[in-house]
């Protein structure tokens, strides 16, 4: 079968692999879609520190079962459209015993710490198949981006009395731009491109700001009448979106980080005691996140165009991680098809 390999540092290449067996408590999905994230972009440019090369890069997934092992439960069949949740929990560590596995100590995600899903076919426990009626498999490639920003308002613990600044409007970004619009608060899209503040304002931000071109902390104390954002959600992972949100976040108020920083950020520490701050990680997904993202996509798929920069074949991948690579604000999603 047909994969994509990333073997060094801006390379990347197709290899021949065997068709996987099935166990008797796994499911064989055949992949349709894939998407390519940051993360993957980061592995291409050889700034991943996760990651061993050759990797087979992939964890956005769209597919459909092919095969299942004999102790797989019957609701699960042949044929079915089905997205996978792409993380692995030890059941024995912290975070795992206080019933937080998405964070787990050892959680190797696909195309990261484990080879991914750009292949034909692969085999997974049945644990991790999600099932996703009223969805094409194209759809349910977008939906673990969009889960992780939705687990960040749930993170931040959002309600429809908070003006809510999401800072970075890629595709985990959106989610949380979504999801704190669900749930009635106020939305504060933030990014330095004027495309994807557009797309943020259709998916339910109410206001944006271009932090290149517009003074962020003069709009923000307009908006909010003087008090700040009572919610940030960090989605970007450089030093100065981490200050901006410990700057500009109202008294009291919650920041919620995301993407993380390569390099050290400095902060003026007094500002957590100051203003009281509650500051929380945010990592990877739940099940019901991808169940919240699934219901989501189903009633508003006209909006899912917006989020697909590019839409290629296995044999296009190269070019299209170049492309990307020589100009990432103007990529927003690309999917791989197989």
């Amino acid at each position: 079968m047909k994969a994509i390999q990333i073997t060094a540092p801006g390379e990347m290449k197709l290899v021949e692999l065997v068709k996987p067996e099935v166990g008797s408590a796994e499911v064989r999905v055949k992949i349709n879609y894939v998407g390519f994230c940051g993360s993957d972009l980061n592995t291409f440019r050889g700034l991943n520190p996760m990651v061993k090369l050759p990797v087979i890069p992939g964890h956005e997934i769209g597919a459909t079962i092919d095969a299942c092992g004999t102790d797989v439960p019957q609701n699960l069949k042949p044929g079915m459209v089905v997205t996978i949740n792409p993380y692995t929990n030890c059941g024995q560590c912290a975070s795992c015993r206080n019933g937080q596995v998405n964070a787990c100590e050892h959680n190797e995600t696909l195309g990261v710490q484990r080879n991914g899903a750009m292949r034909e076919y692969i085999t997974l426990p049945w644990q991790k198949i999600i099932p996703t009626k009223g969805l094409s498999p194209r759809d349910c490639a977008l939906i673990e981006p969009m889960s992780v920003g939705f687990h960040a308002v749930n993170r931040a613990q959002v309600t429809d009395i908070d003006y809510v600044m999401v800072i970075g409007c890629g595709m985990i970004g959106m989610g949380a731009i979504v999801r704190a619009a669900m749930r009635g608060a106020t939305v504060i899209a933030v990014d330095i491109d004027d495309e994807k503040l557009s797309l943020a304002k259709k998916v339910g931000a109410t206001y944006s700001i271009n932090s290149k071109t517009e003074d962020v902390h003069k709009r923000l104390q307009e908006i909010t009448e003087g008090f700040g954002p009572s919610v940030v959600i960090e989605a970007v992972g450089s030093p100065a979106t981490y200050q901006c949100a410990v700057e500009e976040v109202g008294f009291t108020g919650r920041v919620v980080c995301i993407g993380y920083a390569k390099s050290d950020v400095s902060f003026h520490t007094k500002l957590f005691v100051q203003k009281e701050l509650t500051i929380r990680g945010s990592r990877n997904a739940m099940p019901e996140d991808f169940r919240a993202v699934t219901n989501w996509i189903v009633r508003n798929k006209a909006l899912l165009g917006n989020f697909v920069s590019a839409q290629v074949k296995p044999e296009e991948a190269l070019s299209a991680m170049q492309k990307w690579q020589a100009d990432p604000s103007k990529v927003f999603r690309i999917i791989v098809e197989f």
